[in-house]
Parts: structure tokens; C-alpha cells; sequence
């Protein structure tokens, strides 16, 4: 299989650079996670991933590896977002808590969510990963920006981050925020906590 996609100039030979290393990993990723929210993560196979990446198996392994471990490059891509990513500034519980609100109420974290509910039974070592590689990990950049660590309180508050809306996301019933929606849910679930929201 060729690396280079439909319509798409062709790739150039040799090592590609870290941009183009980079972008691919990307295009890679975005493929990856249509197919598994469309089709389940058990009924994709890397042949499905590579053929609509218009990438080589070889290209996926040597990027990723297996499939799990695309699948949860997709989840770390999601935490860099919020987490590390966002190009704004997070000093404050109500700016991350704004930035983790974007990130879990996108459409591709609310397919990934979806898609890990119905697999986890299936998969629990792969739920297992995706609990602490996700939540745990938001709950934890919540807790180091409390006045007083406190994992119980950063806990609460995460919960409140995803909260009816998230129920409502998930079931298709309402569509992503936007940024003043989500600032709007994480000052009320700060101010719920007594937290304050600035």
C-alpha cells in the first residue's frame, strides 16, 4: 500500500521530517478514531486503520504500535488539548477547568467516551487504561491547582465538569459547548464547591 492518499500530493521519500512526522501522526489518528467510534474498537482491524490513514501497516507500527496503543494515543492526544496543548495559559482552576470542558465535550471525546462504555466489558485492561490515562489524569492537574490539594474536592469538581451536560452529550441530546458555555459550567461548578472562579 502506498503512503500517499487520494488526491493528496505524493509523500516524499526518506525520512520525513518532524513536522511531517507529526502531521501524519495526526491524519493517522483522526482515521483511527472515525473507524472505532463508527464500527467499535473490536471490529476494527490496523488493515482498516492503515487503508484509511493511506498509511502502510509498517507506517502504524512503527508510529504506534498495535491498535490499543493508537487508541490511546487518540486519549493522550485529548488530554495534551486541555491539559498542555491549548495555547492558553491554565494558572487558574477556572481556566483549566474551562480548557478540560472543551476537550471532554468535543465530539471526538464524546465518540471515544461512548465507544469505551460499550467496550469495557470486552476489554477491561483497556478500560482500566483509559480511566487512569483520562479522568484520573484530569483529576489530578485539577487537584494541583486547588488553594489546598485535595484529591476528594478535585474529584467532585470533575465530576461537575461533565455533569448532566456530559449524560446529554453522550446521548446525542444536545450539541458540543461553546467556550463561553464551557467557562459558564466550570465557574458554576466551581462556585458549587465554594470554590472561587477566577
Amino acid at each position: 500500500m502506498s503512503d500517499q492518499g487520494d488526491g493528496q500530493a505524493p509523500r516524499k521519500r526518506g525520512r520525513p521530517t518532524r513536522e511531517e512526522r507529526a502531521r501524519r501522526q495526526e491524519e493517522i489518528l483522526d482515521a483511527a478514531v472515525g473507524l472505532f467510534v463508527s464500527n467499535g474498537f473490536h471490529a476494527v482491524s490496523l488493515d482498516d486503520v492503515a487503508g484509511s490513514a493511506h498509511v502502510t501497516k509498517r507506517t502504524l507500527y512503527a508510529y504506534f504500535g498495535d491498535k490499543s496503543e493508537i487508541f490511546f494515543a487518540a486519549v493522550a492526544r485529548l488530554r495534551r488539548r486541555a491539559l498542555e496543548m491549548t495555547g492558553r495559559r491554565c494558572d487558574t482552576p477556572a481556566q483549566l477547568a474551562t480548557e478540560i470542558v472543551v476537550a471532554l465535550h468535543s465530539d471526538e471525546a464524546i465518540g471515544l467516551h461512548r465507544l469505551m462504555i460499550t467496550e469495557a466489558h470486552s476489554f477491561p485492561d483497556l478500560a482500566k487504561r483509559f480511566y487512569d490515562e483520562g479522568p484520573r489524569s484530569y483529576i489530578a492537574a485539577l487537584e494541583g491547582l486547588l488553594p489546598e490539594a485535595d484529591a476528594g474536592q478535585a474529584t467532585a469538581l470533575f465530576s461537575l465538569l461533565l455533569g448532566e451536560p456530559h449524560r446529554q452529550r453522550l446521548l446525542g441530546l444536545r450539541p458540543a459547548p461553546t467556550r463561553a458555555q464551557a467557562r459558564a459550567q466550570a465557574v458554576a461548578a466551581l462556585e458549587a464547591l465554594g470554590l472561587e472562579a477566577r
